[in-house]
């Protein structure tokens, strides 16, 4: 715990204040684009989200939390952020009161998602969270808890399931245009140089497996269409001198009902980004299956599954925002982010205990 308090202090993620009560319900329907505000301004909110919310339809940039002082002036130059829609970790409580801001979207470090998107439900503005969800699957249902309590609507930044081809493979898993589905690769990791350093801390929800995992475990499931019923797996590193508390490579096996297996591996210290399936009559992947700057994929009858051209955040937005304003259920809720979260901690649980079968 003093380590989380050292990073939360250094870091300027102060403990908000009393949460408020959810004030009342807000009439969507007079609205064309919903506020949006962003907690959190690392790398993922500048150069990603707020870019990207500048070519959505149905949502925009309104408000940031940050506890960095010194981004404030660019903010406010770059998109027009008024004075009164800027928050920090101890005042964000305060966005409950703020009628230009209908949505609080969580982009800070895994381990204060929780926190942070509790605190955002408690405004009584709609949540969405980033990827991974939380640390633990107990942490997710808080947050879903906090949000129904509010009766707000909760979804997680999966943007994969809002792209093109990825919305093909899904619904191949259910039509099975190549047959049966017998094996599937799953794969996604980088080789990068610095590392963010709340990455490499345990509790901050750091670690391959969590920060690249999900998108491995997310695939292994979207692109069978079901829910694994056991896991093994392995962690290593071959930098021990910086991965001290958390995996740098992690490999498991995924099984499946019906046979199928799903071998899975995500990586801090190598290039992976394909998804590739085996079925009876055929085949299919996705290489790269979750780049920014597109996927792309091939079949074994020639088909060839091209970039859709759009910003995947941009749509991923755009969906959810819809979802709020024509009050129907979002793509991606709060559930589903739980469940790659429960089958990370088997994983590490497989993985601490000697690549021991565990029973999802």
């Amino acid at each position: 715990m003093k380590s989380r308090r050292n990073f939360i202090r250094k870091s300027g993620l102060l403990l908000g204040a009393a949460f408020l009560p959810f004030p009342g319900c807000i009439n969507f329907s007079q609205k064309k684009k919903l506020g949006v505000a962003l907690v959190g301004l690392g790398y993922y909110s500048t150069d990603l989200l707020a870019p990207a919310l500048q070519q959505t339809s149905y949502c925009e940039l309104k408000g940031i939390v940050t506890g960095s002082p010194e981004k404030i002036p660019v903010w406010k130059q770059r998109y027009g952020i008024k004075d009164s829609n800027i928050y920090n970790y101890q005042n964000m409580h305060q966005i409950a009161d703020n009628d230009e801001i209908d949505v609080i979207y969580i982009v800070l470090p895994t381990g204060l998602h929780a926190e942070y998107a509790i605190k955002a439900a408690n405004t009584g503005k709609h949540v969405w969270c980033e990827k991974p969800m939380a640390r633990t699957a107990k942490e997710c249902q808080q947050i879903i808890d906090a949000c129904k309590a509010n009766k707000v609507k909760l979804s997680i930044g999966y943007r994969m399931q809002h792209e093109k081809n990825t919305k093909t493979i899904m619904e191949w898993a259910k039509t099975q245009p190549y047959g049966q589905i017998q094996e599937v690769s799953s794969q996604a990791g980088y080789n990068g140089g610095t590392i963010n350093p709340w990455k490499l801390k345990k509790e901050m929800g750091g670690g391959a497996i969590y920060d690249m995992g999900v998108y491995t475990i997310n695939a292994a499931r979207y692109s069978t269409g079901l829910e694994p019923v056991a896991v093994t797996a392995t962690q290593s590193t071959r930098r021990p001198e910086i991965f001290t508390e958390v995996d740098e490579t992690t490999e498991f096996k995924m099984e499946f009902p019906g046979g199928i297996i799903v071998n899975g591996k995500t990586s801090f210290g190598q290039n992976l980004n394909k998804l590739a399936i085996t079925a009876k009559d055929g085949w299919y992947y996705l290489e790269p299956m979750q780049a920014y700057s597109g996927v792309r994929g091939k079949t074994s009858d020639g088909k060839v599954l091209a970039p859709m051209g759009k910003t995947q955040q941009a749509v991923q937005m755009d969906d959810d925002a819809l979802a709020i304003l024509e009050d129907r259920p979002v793509m991606v809720p709060g559930e589903e982010g739980m469940k790659d979260i429960a089958i990370v901690e088997k994983i590490n649980a497989s993985a601490a205990n000697g690549s021991q079968r565990v029973s999802l």
